[in-house]
């Protein structure tokens, strides 16, 4: 049996090009490739968050229902310094938002999208007053 490590959690994304993920990701978000196996499959980390990113040769691709393999309102939550700043470089290097900045009680956040429209959240919490 293979041993669990709990302080990693996986999310799977389902991805067209999972080469084109693994640059979306490591170039723009900090994200480090821990294994590839184009085309169907690739991992990559960042802190405790290991993204699984299927391509459609993937088991985890070919697992998936078809009535549920469209994107949902689903996302990863990644936490950044300063919001502000972020969407200033990720514009500088052609990416565009799927949302506005949302400020809340808790922060201010911003939606962005991979190549295969899987929806990135940045966050930017709240200062205390």
């Amino acid at each position: 049996m293979t041993e669990i490590d709990d302080t990693v959690v996986s999310v799977r994304y389902i991805v067209d090009d999972v080469q084109a993920a693994i640059d979306f990701y490591t170039t723009h978000l900090g994200f480090t490739l821990r294994t590839a196996h184009l085309p169907a499959f690739a991992d990559v980390t960042r802190g405790p968050l290991r993204l699984l990113l299927s391509g459609s040769d993937s088991s985890g691709a070919r697992a998936t229902p078809t009535d549920a393999a469209t994107a949902g309102r689903n996302r990863i939550h990644l936490v950044v310094d300063d919001l502000d700043a972020e969407i200033e470089r990720l514009r500088s290097a052609g990416l565009s938002f799927r949302s506005d900045v949302v400020a809340g009680p808790g922060g201010r956040q911003i939606l962005l999208a991979d190549p295969a429209g899987n929806l990135v959240e940045l966050f930017t919490p709240a200062t205390p007053s």
